[in-house]
């Protein structure tokens, strides 16, 4: 069997095994709107009330045309600075991490994209060579399903910024 044969076959092979976990464990409902507060608004769409949701948070769903572009581009460069071209992982800032982690013996950055960190908020998990693996592939299968303007709007309904404010 020639080079390029195998590489196709392995190629597929992973390709399989990916669709095949993206079936066993498929996607919930990420934005359910009972994720969010409930609003109260007049005809008009002005707001009357908002209550916080089951765990006392204030999360208000925001579409990512109402959110400043200066926001935006803060938060992508800040966060991770190649969002608009990886897909779902970042090798470069992973293994930036893993030196500066080991050379420091500590945590002193994380490696772990924007989509990265959508995945582990609705997919909690350990923090272990595991747990960052199971991130990474629920990242890939976020990256499969939606666009990044869908999943920085996902983030942007989801992250904590302190406190009760989501």
């Amino acid at each position: 069997m020639k080079k390029w044969q195998c590489l196709l076959l392995i190629i597929g092979g992973m390709l399989c095994t990916l669709k095949s976990l993206d079936l066993l464990f498929p996607l919930d409902q990420l934005d359910h709107p009972s994720r969010f507060s409930r609003i109260v608004t007049d005809e008009q769409g002005r707001l009357l009330r908002a209550f916080a949701d089951h765990n006392g948070v204030w999360r208000h769903p925001v579409k990512i045309e109402q959110v400043s572009k200066n926001y935006i581009e803060a938060l992508v460069e800040y966060e991770d600075q190649r969002f608009w071209s990886h897909l779902g992982i970042d090798p470069y800032a992973l293994i930036r991490a893993f030196i500066q982690n080991i050379t420091c013996n500590c945590i002193q950055s994380g490696g772990s994209t924007i989509t990265m960190q959508v995945a582990r908020i609705f997919y909690p998990h350990e923090k272990s060579l595991s747990g960052k693996l199971l991130q990474a592939l629920r990242a890939l299968q976020l990256e499969w399903h939606f666009s990044k303007t869908q999943i920085l709007e996902l983030y942007l309904n989801n992250a904590p910024f302190g406190g009760t404010i989501e």
